[in-house]
């Protein structure tokens, strides 16, 4: 599990490319966010399949980039407004193992 101790969690609303890894997502967070990617923040990016997730944060001089791919099932949608939601570290989890928090019903996995 994932601990982002007293650091916030932003969910990006928007459809990212996988294909950016440390400089173009600190980028999508600077210039679509408008927040600073280095101050500690975890910024949590999902694709249009929405089968791979990337965490990003900046930790002891240098950005983390954590990721994980689904070869089935897909992560959930989470519903919001603007640009960006907040999510604590439950929610985090929960995205990640597929369960929708929003709604009273389990993303399908396959095992």
């Amino acid at each position: 599990m994932l601990t982002a101790s007293s650091a916030k969690i932003w969910l990006y609303l928007g459809i990212a490319d996988m294909r950016k890894q440390f400089d173009g997502l600190a980028a999508l967070v600077n210039n679509q966010l408008q927040m600073q990617a280095q101050l500690g923040d975890w910024f949590v990016f999902v694709n249009r399949k929405r089968t791979m997730i990337k965490v990003l944060y900046y930790h002891q001089g240098g950005y983390c980039l954590w990721s994980k791919r689904l070869e089935r099932g897909t992560f959930g949608k989470v519903v919001g407004h603007g640009h960006k939601i907040g999510l604590n570290t439950a929610q985090l989890q929960c995205l990640i193992d597929g369960i929708y928090w929003q709604k009273d019903r389990q993303n399908k996995r396959l095992k």
